[in-house]
């Protein structure tokens, strides 16, 4: 633990396998998952992580069983309703990234509501991408810079400044769950010099043990950034 990253990224993938091991439904699965990432929040605020970001629900989980993403939607209200109030106290900033207007009306104004009320709190800025896509990220930034009609040359600050989290430093751990070997369309620009952690452990069994494991491994790490 001696190299903290500023800002951890995670896609918490596995949550459905849990559920079938565990003899339980998928939406069980995403219950649990719930509840492992408020602990990962709840263990990083502690550890002194300045940002996190976790990947919720991305552009192509529409696709699965309408129950499912019905299903979902309900845990959103829950969690958004009442287990968001304990990440106030600990004094979270609480930011969300994406295409939030195809989600229910309802659902964005809770989120709304959640943004505007932690957002002077100086705790650990969690960021949850919903409706998220990196790919759609850099084509928004393409599309906002257009809709400017800059003249002269497109740099990196320039498309970097029209992200959706243009403030946020990019992630040092991308850290992704349940033995899949990629990062699935997530944070595709900030990404670029991230160092990565893959771990065969399902999402809801990923806890504040694993954590650390991913943080040291991090901190093991030389990043040269192509100097050598």
């Amino acid at each position: 633990m001696s190299a903290l990253p500023r800002h951890i990224a995670i896609v918490m993938d596995g949550n459905g396998r849990w559920a079938e091991r565990h003899g339980k439904n998928r939406l069980q699965g995403h219950d649990a998952g719930m509840k492992a990432m408020k602990e990962i929040v709840k263990r990083s605020s502690t550890l002194g992580i300045e940002h996190l970001t976790v990947y919720a629900f991305s552009t192509e989980n529409w696709k699965r069983p309408r129950s499912e993403v019905q299903g979902l939607m309900g845990l959103f209200r829950y969690y958004l309703k009442g287990k968001m109030e304990s990440m106030h106290r600990r004094g979270a900033r609480v930011r969300f990234a994406g295409h939030l207007e195809v989600f229910p009306e309802d659902i964005r104004d809770i989120v709304n509501e959640v943004m505007e009320r932690t957002r002077d709190n100086a705790g650990i800025d969690v960021i949850f991408c919903v409706n998220y896509g990196g790919r759609q990220e850099i084509v928004d930034a393409v599309n906002r810079l257009l809709a400017q009609n800059t003249q002269g040359p497109v740099t990196e600050e320039t498309l970097r400044g029209l992200m959706y989290a243009p403030d946020v430093p990019d992630p040092d751990l991308l850290i992704r769950t349940a033995g899949e070997l990629r990062m699935s369309n997530f944070w595709l620009w900030g990404g670029a010099y991230s160092e990565y952690f893959f771990t065969d452990v399902y999402w809801p069994d990923f806890d504040r043990g694993e954590l650390e494991r991913a943080i040291d491994s991090y901190a093991g790490r030389e990043r040269r950034y192509g100097t050598a």
